[in-house]
């Protein structure tokens, strides 16, 4: 039995806005521009915790040392 896909309404939004045919440069333009809003979305919940003392220096530097990486178990 096949499970239906929900959507968000900003994914339903995105499909309907892009129903169009779209070459690889649009495509680009697109991903750029939503990469920043949500870079831009971070940066001001960072700020947020910065000006109530929820974040600091020691945090970031934290954060800088995390090894972050999908380990790889080689058999």
């Amino acid at each position: 039995m096949q499970t239906a896909t929900v959507f968000t309404p900003i994914q339903l939004q995105l499909l309907q806005m892009f129903s169009h045919k779209t070459n690889e440069t649009e495509l680009r333009e697109v991903q750029s521009l939503l990469s920043e809003y949500f870079a831009k979305k971070v940066e001001d919940a960072i700020d947020d915790l910065w000006e109530k003392g929820q974040w600091d220096n020691e945090q970031n530097e934290n954060v800088l040392k995390e090894h972050l990486r999908t380990p790889y178990i080689h058999g």
